[in-house]
């Protein structure tokens, strides 16, 4: 093995990392706990003398608007991804115009480490303190990912993409199931170690944030070599940077010139959205809608999250074959399937809760990390992390259709199953879109290599 094939594979295996790093704090705080904790500071803030398993009617004030505890989770990550989405396409600018991004990328994450490891200290009423670290935690986690993105295109070449990005979602599967496990051990056994409930979730949340913070370390350090290339590649010098605002404009125009990317984005845009809602609202659905205990929604992430380690690995192994599109395709239908029984599941059966997030496991993984590397064909040389922040913006935790629309049907209907039957339409919408991507052609007007197997 030559020296930069070496160097290549070394940097590869420290971009894995971050994937390890950041899905703790996906999978413990975003996806298991914080969604009907939340709930939980809300509902005690309206409704302090409500009985236990009964729903409160009583709003809450969020910016001036009275909303129903439970929606203010899927509200929230609503607004989060409104006030974000600049920031992060402003990021990707600046980014792709740096020499060392592997400091935004350590900078980014740790600012939304230190906000993670403070949700310790949320209890009793206090949900407006959660909403504000929650916003902070999904912008840093947002803006650090356009970086991360970027940074593939700078270390895998296009036939390596598929199987690179399989492996890094893949790795953070597995390092955010194993402390989903050990946090699954506190707030079953708490009692044992002389703890409150109240104090194990608090606990969690901070080991989520620490584990985040801390693991980051590894990539920021393993990427340091990366080469400087994205100011000569675009025909700029240090000392002649273009204004970031002017740039981003300047990048909306030009996404005319790719077609095909353009078209991706719009069918990523519907397909993951549904995605995202599926796995940041299915604890609420759950907990709330399937009367199950939060212990057994934590055994059925972890399922899920084990499932979906294979799975990545496995989509990837599919996609050598098929290609990717193909792939993601056949994942977006079972997607579909996922949605459509989550609405006839039965109350109080933990088995079927786990036959389902089985399923979502299967191809949760995969088709997220294939679309990373398929859009990775589709980016312009040199201005990846300036592209990504596209992608970014409806990325995982950042989108807002699937949330806005789960948050005002139950809002109307006070029915999570009628909320998240209406992601059947993401679904449908996002595959027919993705259907008509001709990925050979945007891949050429790019200007990138095509891969062996499209």
């Amino acid at each position: 093995m030559d020296g930069r094939k070496q160097r290549s594979t070394r940097q590869q295996r420290a971009w894995y990392w971050y994937d390890w790093a950041n899905s703790a704090y996906v999978t413990t705080t975003a996806t298991v706990i914080l969604g009907p904790y939340l709930t939980s500071l809300a509902t005690n803030a309206a409704c302090p003398e409500l009985a236990e398993g009964a729903v409160c009617s009583t709003p809450v004030s969020l910016l001036g608007f009275g909303v129903l505890p439970g929606a203010v989770h899927p509200f929230l990550v609503t607004i989060s991804t409104i006030l974000t989405t600049l920031a992060l396409l402003l990021v990707g600018v600046i980014a792709d115009r740096s020499p060392h991004p592997q400091w935004w990328l350590g900078g980014l994450a740790w600012v939304g480490a230190v906000a993670a490891s403070a949700m310790f200290w949320l209890a009793g009423d206090n949900w407006e303190l959660g909403a504000a670290l929650m916003i902070v935690a999904n912008l840093c986690i947002g803006a650090s990912q356009v970086i991360y993105d970027g940074i593939l295109v700078r270390i895998a070449s296009p036939d390596d993409r598929d199987r690179v990005s399989s492996r890094g979602w893949a790795l953070g599967y597995l390092g955010g199931g194993l402390l989903l496990a050990v946090n699954l051990g506190l707030m079953t056994g708490y009692e044992a170690l002389g703890i409150s409930y109240g104090l194990a979730i608090r606990l969690s949340l901070l080991s989520a944030g620490l584990w985040w913070g801390l693991f980051t370390i590894i990539p920021v350090l393993g990427l340091r070599s990366l080469p400087p290339r994205a100011l000569e590649q675009l025909g700029h010098t240090p000392s002649a940077r273009p204004n970031p605002l002017r740039q981003l404009a300047a990048t909306f125009a030009d996404l005319r010139h790719y077609p095909q990317t353009l078209l991706f984005l719009l069918a990523y845009l519907f397909y993951n959205d549904g995605i995202q809602t599926v796995i940041g609202q299915s604890s609420l659905y759950a907990q709330l809608e399937l009367g199950m205990s939060t212990s057994n929604v934590m055994i059925t992430f972890l399922l899920t999250q084990f499932v979906a380690f294979g799975g990545a690995l496995l989509f990837g192994r599919v996609a050598a074959r098929w290609g990717a599109k193909r792939t993601v395709l056949a994942g977006i239908a079972i997607w579909f399937g996922v949605v459509s029984v989550a609405y006839f599941l039965p109350g109080g059966v933990f088995g079927a809760l786990l036959a389902l997030g089985a399923a979502i496991g299967l191809v949760m993984g995969g088709t997220q990390a294939l679309s990373r590397s398929m859009y990775s064909q589709l980016v312009p040389k040199g201005r990846e992390s300036e592209y990504f922040s596209f992608y970014q913006a409806m990325e995982r935790g950042t989108s807002w259709l699937g949330t806005l629309s789960f948050a005002l049907v139950f809002q109307f209907s006070h029915s999570y199953r009628l909320a998240i039957l209406t992601l059947v339409l993401f679904f449908l919408v996002g595959g027919v879109l993705l259907s008509r991507v001709r990925m050979r052609e945007g891949i050429i007007a790019a200007g990138n290599a095509l891969p062996k197997v499209l």
